[in-house]
Protein backbone atom coordinates (compact mmCIF):
# COMPACT_ATOMS: atom_id res chain seq x y z
CA UNK A 1 0.00 0.00 0.00
CA UNK A 2 1.43 3.51 -0.82
CA UNK A 3 0.90 6.52 1.26
CA UNK A 4 -1.64 9.25 0.16
CA UNK A 5 -0.58 11.70 -2.51
CA UNK A 6 -1.02 15.12 -0.78
CA UNK A 7 -3.11 16.42 -4.13
CA UNK A 8 -5.58 13.58 -3.64
CA UNK A 9 -8.42 13.93 -2.19
CA UNK A 10 -9.25 11.48 0.54
CA UNK A 11 -12.81 9.95 1.01
CA UNK A 12 -13.34 8.61 4.53
CA UNK A 13 -9.71 8.60 5.28
CA UNK A 14 -9.70 5.53 3.03
CA UNK A 15 -5.81 4.54 1.83
CA UNK A 16 -5.02 5.49 -1.09
CA UNK A 17 -4.53 1.88 -2.80
CA UNK A 18 -4.84 0.58 -6.81
CA UNK A 19 -7.55 -1.65 -6.78
CA UNK A 20 -10.75 -1.13 -8.56
CA UNK A 21 -13.54 -0.63 -6.86
CA UNK A 22 -15.67 -3.28 -5.16
CA UNK A 23 -18.93 -2.93 -7.81
CA UNK A 24 -16.18 -2.87 -10.78
CA UNK A 25 -14.53 -5.74 -9.33
CA UNK A 26 -17.76 -7.41 -8.74
CA UNK A 27 -19.41 -6.55 -12.57
CA UNK A 28 -16.19 -7.94 -13.53
CA UNK A 29 -16.78 -11.54 -12.02
CA UNK A 30 -20.06 -11.33 -13.02
CA UNK A 31 -19.37 -11.13 -16.80
CA UNK A 32 -16.20 -13.86 -16.30
CA UNK A 33 -19.23 -16.33 -15.14
CA UNK A 34 -20.99 -15.18 -18.10
CA UNK A 35 -24.08 -13.18 -16.12
CA UNK A 36 -25.31 -10.46 -17.34
CA UNK A 37 -23.30 -6.91 -15.77
CA UNK A 38 -26.33 -4.51 -14.60
CA UNK A 39 -25.45 -1.20 -15.50
CA UNK A 40 -28.19 1.18 -14.00
CA UNK A 41 -27.25 4.33 -15.59
CA UNK A 42 -29.09 7.51 -15.51
CA UNK A 43 -31.24 8.67 -18.42
CA UNK A 44 -33.26 10.92 -16.80
CA UNK A 45 -33.68 12.92 -14.11
CA UNK A 46 -36.29 16.37 -13.30
CA UNK A 47 -38.86 17.27 -10.78
CA UNK A 48 -42.63 19.12 -10.86
CA UNK A 49 -43.21 22.62 -11.44
CA UNK A 50 -43.94 24.48 -8.88
CA UNK A 51 -46.66 26.42 -11.09
CA UNK A 52 -48.44 23.25 -9.41
CA UNK A 53 -48.74 25.19 -6.40
CA UNK A 54 -49.80 28.52 -8.03
CA UNK A 55 -53.45 28.26 -6.77
CA UNK A 56 -52.61 28.06 -3.67
CA UNK A 57 -49.74 30.96 -3.50
CA UNK A 58 -52.09 33.26 -5.13
CA UNK A 59 -54.93 32.66 -1.97
CA UNK A 60 -51.63 32.80 0.48
CA UNK A 61 -50.75 35.71 -1.17
CA UNK A 62 -54.16 37.54 -0.75
CA UNK A 63 -54.11 36.54 2.84
CA UNK A 64 -50.48 36.96 3.84
CA UNK A 65 -51.42 39.34 6.84
CA UNK A 66 -52.88 36.62 8.53
CA UNK A 67 -49.39 34.81 8.62
CA UNK A 68 -50.50 31.35 8.37
CA UNK A 69 -50.72 31.23 5.38
CA UNK A 70 -46.84 32.12 4.77
CA UNK A 71 -46.28 29.16 6.77
CA UNK A 72 -48.51 26.71 4.69
CA UNK A 73 -47.19 28.22 1.25
CA UNK A 74 -43.43 27.21 2.44
CA UNK A 75 -44.67 23.91 3.18
CA UNK A 76 -46.22 23.25 -0.06
CA UNK A 77 -43.03 24.87 -1.81
CA UNK A 78 -40.50 22.76 0.24
CA UNK A 79 -43.23 19.58 -0.31
CA UNK A 80 -43.04 19.80 -3.68
CA UNK A 81 -39.18 21.09 -4.21
CA UNK A 82 -38.28 17.81 -2.42
CA UNK A 83 -39.99 15.29 -5.34
CA UNK A 84 -37.45 14.04 -7.67
CA UNK A 85 -38.08 12.12 -10.83
CA UNK A 86 -35.23 9.20 -11.91
CA UNK A 87 -35.12 7.55 -15.50
CA UNK A 88 -32.50 5.04 -15.60
CA UNK A 89 -31.67 2.06 -18.16
CA UNK A 90 -33.53 -0.25 -15.35
CA UNK A 91 -35.85 1.37 -13.26
CA UNK A 92 -38.27 4.34 -12.90
CA UNK A 93 -37.62 5.97 -9.34
CA UNK A 94 -39.56 8.60 -7.68
CA UNK A 95 -37.83 9.89 -4.43
CA UNK A 96 -39.81 12.42 -1.84
CA UNK A 97 -40.03 14.24 1.18
CA UNK A 98 -39.13 16.44 3.49
CA UNK A 99 -38.39 15.06 6.64
CA UNK A 100 -39.03 11.62 6.27
CA UNK A 101 -37.43 10.49 2.92
CA UNK A 102 -39.00 7.58 0.59
CA UNK A 103 -37.92 6.25 -2.27
CA UNK A 104 -40.19 4.06 -4.98
CA UNK A 105 -39.02 2.07 -7.64
CA UNK A 106 -40.74 0.70 -10.88
CA UNK A 107 -38.52 -2.05 -13.07
CA UNK A 108 -39.16 -0.34 -16.36
CA UNK A 109 -40.34 -4.05 -17.80
CA UNK A 110 -43.39 -3.91 -15.69
CA UNK A 111 -44.59 -0.61 -17.50
CA UNK A 112 -47.45 -1.61 -19.24
CA UNK A 113 -48.66 1.65 -21.01
CA UNK A 114 -47.67 5.33 -20.86
CA UNK A 115 -50.30 8.20 -21.33
CA UNK A 116 -48.98 11.59 -22.26
CA UNK A 117 -51.68 15.04 -20.87
CA UNK A 118 -50.87 18.58 -21.83
CA UNK A 119 -53.80 20.42 -19.99
CA UNK A 120 -54.04 23.89 -21.60
CA UNK A 121 -52.58 25.82 -18.42
CA UNK A 122 -49.56 23.70 -18.19
CA UNK A 123 -48.90 24.14 -22.23
CA UNK A 124 -48.30 27.45 -21.71
CA UNK A 125 -45.23 26.89 -20.03
CA UNK A 126 -44.42 23.75 -21.89
CA UNK A 127 -44.81 21.59 -19.12
CA UNK A 128 -46.84 18.60 -19.34
CA UNK A 129 -48.43 15.07 -17.10
CA UNK A 130 -46.84 11.31 -17.49
CA UNK A 131 -48.68 8.65 -16.47
CA UNK A 132 -47.17 5.15 -16.68
CA UNK A 133 -49.55 2.13 -16.05
CA UNK A 134 -47.36 -0.94 -14.54
CA UNK A 135 -48.12 -4.63 -13.32
CA UNK A 136 -46.06 -3.77 -10.08
CA UNK A 137 -49.11 -4.00 -7.47
CA UNK A 138 -47.72 -1.58 -5.26
CA UNK A 139 -47.45 1.24 -7.79
CA UNK A 140 -50.16 -0.20 -10.77
CA UNK A 141 -49.97 3.90 -11.82
CA UNK A 142 -47.25 6.72 -11.25
CA UNK A 143 -48.13 10.21 -12.30
CA UNK A 144 -45.48 12.54 -13.30
CA UNK A 145 -46.82 15.57 -12.89
CA UNK A 146 -45.98 19.22 -14.23
CA UNK A 147 -42.53 18.11 -15.62
CA UNK A 148 -40.30 20.16 -18.58
CA UNK A 149 -40.40 18.95 -21.76
CA UNK A 150 -42.63 16.36 -21.08
CA UNK A 151 -43.17 14.79 -25.16
CA UNK A 152 -38.80 14.01 -24.91
CA UNK A 153 -39.48 12.92 -21.41
CA UNK A 154 -42.86 10.71 -22.91
CA UNK A 155 -40.35 9.27 -25.83
CA UNK A 156 -36.86 8.59 -23.45
CA UNK A 157 -39.59 6.55 -21.06
CA UNK A 158 -40.92 4.36 -24.22
CA UNK A 159 -37.78 3.76 -25.50
CA UNK A 160 -35.85 2.62 -22.36
CA UNK A 161 -39.04 0.63 -21.43
CA UNK A 162 -38.84 -1.21 -24.83
CA UNK A 163 -34.50 -2.07 -23.91
CA UNK A 164 -35.14 -3.23 -21.17
CA UNK A 165 -37.98 -5.27 -22.39
CA UNK A 166 -35.46 -6.77 -25.00
CA UNK A 167 -32.44 -6.86 -22.79
CA UNK A 168 -34.38 -8.67 -20.14
CA UNK A 169 -36.10 -10.63 -22.40
CA UNK A 170 -39.71 -9.80 -21.36
CA UNK A 171 -42.53 -9.41 -22.99
CA UNK A 172 -46.30 -8.57 -22.03
CA UNK A 173 -48.84 -11.26 -22.61
CA UNK A 174 -52.37 -9.80 -23.82
CA UNK A 175 -54.63 -12.78 -22.00
CA UNK A 176 -57.83 -11.00 -22.52
CA UNK A 177 -61.05 -13.53 -21.40
CA UNK A 178 -64.28 -12.99 -23.47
Amino acid sequence: MRPNPPHAARRFDAPYCDAPHPVVRRGAARARRGLPVTTDEQVWTGSPSQLLNLPLYVVCALLFWLVVPIFIAAWKWLVLHNVRYELTTERFKVRQGVLNKELDEVELYRVRDYRLEQPFWLRLFSLGNITLRTTDESHPYIELRAIRDSERVYELTRRSVEECRVKKRVFPLNLEQT
